[in-house]
């Protein structure tokens, strides 16, 4: 049985070959455009972008402008003198008053909060950027398992049939020797019932095959149609296992997120110690009126001032020391995250490269295998023919082989998906690493877009 068995046998078998043929690399590029979760990460990847102008609008003024109009009716009584026959007057009337204004606000001074919340949120971005590419791994290589797992159960619905048939066979041939007189019932019993077996062993391998048809549809976004094999990644990880951690450690977008987190909580400790700090700003306002509203005899009426604030905290009620203690202790978590998350990767790595050295060995064995169960059912057969062998030793023989295919064939997917997976605990498993012909989505495209913009609601797709 050739390396490619298992996806020649899902074309002839099983899947209308169309004229086009779908590959790893071009199913690979459907996940990478299509799949719903890679997308909803990238809107979220997004969204953590408008932290950043959020910050920064704390470095601009703020303005308002008011403006007040209406009916109004106003009665004033007044103590005109104050003899001991006092006489009051009574003033009463109706006007329309106006009034226009506007205010601006410049913060000076927070205690560097809003240096402090700009560089935060800038580390959340790129936090997010490595969560991004955690993703991108994630359904990179879900799409490659799915992909390897349509061809490998494909294939063995293809052996299952095919020893079905065989099987068909084997009865049919031990009936007609019962008829001369060469077998015993029992041993057509034990043909009828191995092929009652294998039955349903296609029932099961076609419930597989289903299931594997449906996560395929799911993460890359289409149908499988006559799928090619697919080849391993191996060239694209490093070629030793120390090679392979230090690479993993110090890149991988799990550790460089954590780090990410690291500095946003740092940043976070300082924001909430700057509350302890004064605060300086400086206010600008005007107020033009037309008709008092608070007396009938005033026309016209405008003011104007420019004043200055200092405000320093002495106590709040301790609400901002707890904030303090609470944002270090979260310092303290995500520096613990950091160490996880490098012992996580760690043993990530050293994991698939033992699961990719033993898919490689299982190769070779499970050929063997083949190889070997191919030999013994042919002789096997023959030495039935001549009265050596039973029906049922012909029966194991033929189980035997179906086995050690249906071994080859899953072995073929391990080694394919091993080194997928290995290239994913690395760090590598990404479009440009693999070459795939799909435009890369660039976060920094949009963020560069959103970071200094001042006003409107319309987000850059027009939105």
């Amino acid at each position: 049985m050739g390396g490619v068995y298992a996806a020649v046998v899902v074309c002839t078998a099983l899947l209308p070959c169309a004229a086009e043929s779908e590959t790893l690399e071009s199913a690979l590029v459907e996940a990478y455009r299509n799949n719903p979760s890679l997308n909803s990460q990238r809107a979220a990847t997004r969204a953590t972008d408008e932290n950043v102008p959020q910050a920064l609008a704390g470095y601009r003024p703020k303005l308002t402008a008011t403006a007040i109009g209406g009916e109004q009716t106003l009665s004033t009584t007044s103590k005109v003198s104050a003899t001991p026959n006092a006489v009051y007057a009574t003033i009463t009337g109706t006007n329309s008053p106006i009034s226009v204004g506007g205010t601006i606000t410049q913060t000076l001074y927070n205690g560097f909060q809003t240096a402090n919340k700009t560089r935060q949120a800038e580390s959340q971005v790129l936090a997010a950027r490595s969560t991004l590419r955690v993703t991108e791994e994630t359904v990179l290589l879900n799409a490659a398992t799915a992909y390897m797992n349509v061809l490998r159960d494909g294939a063995i619905l293809d052996l299952q049939r095919r020893n079905v048939e065989v099987l068909q066979e084997q009865l049919r041939q031990t009936r007609d020797r019962f008829n001369v007189g060469e077998v015993t019932r029992t041993d057509v019993a034990q043909a009828e019932s191995r092929l009652a077996a294998g039955r349903s062993q296609v029932l099961t391998a076609e419930a597989n095959y289903k299931a594997s048809v449906a996560t395929y549809r799911q993460v890359i976004g289409t149908d499988p149609r006559n799928l090619t094999p697919g080849t391993p990644v191996d060239r694209f990880s490093p070629h030793t296992l120390p090679a392979a951690v230090s690479t993993a450690t110090a890149s991988h977008p799990s550790v460089t997120m954590a780090q990410y987190n690291v500095d946003a909580a740092t940043l976070a400790v300082k924001v909430a110690e700057g509350q302890l700090y004064p605060t300086l700003s400086v206010q600008g306002s005007f107020t033009q009126s037309w008709l008092s509203t608070q007396a009938l005899s005033i026309m016209n009426q405008y003011n104007a001032s420019l004043l200055g604030t200092l405000s320093v905290p002495i106590y709040q009620g301790g609400a901002e020391y707890s904030a303090i203690r609470q944002a270090k202790e979260t310092l303290g978590k995500t520096r613990l995250d950091l160490d996880t998350a490098r012992d996580a990767v760690r043993q990530n790595v050293v994991q698939s490269w033992g699961q990719l050295d033993a898919a490689k060995s299982n190769i070779d064995a499970t050929t063997s295998q083949v190889q070997a169960a191919e030999i013994a059912l042919n002789g096997v057969r023959e030495e039935a023919r001549v009265g050596q062998r039973t029906t049922l030793d012909v029966l194991n023989a033929q189980q035997e082989l179906v086995n050690a295919r249906v071994a080859l064939v899953t072995a073929q997917r391990d080694r394919v998906v091993a080194s997928y997976t290995l290239l994913a605990a690395v760090g590598g498993l990404y479009p440009e690493v693999l070459g795939l012909r799909v435009p890369v989505y660039d976060a920094q495209v949009h963020y560069t877009q959103v970071r200094d913009s001042w006003a409107g609601v319309r987000i850059p797709d027009g939105r």
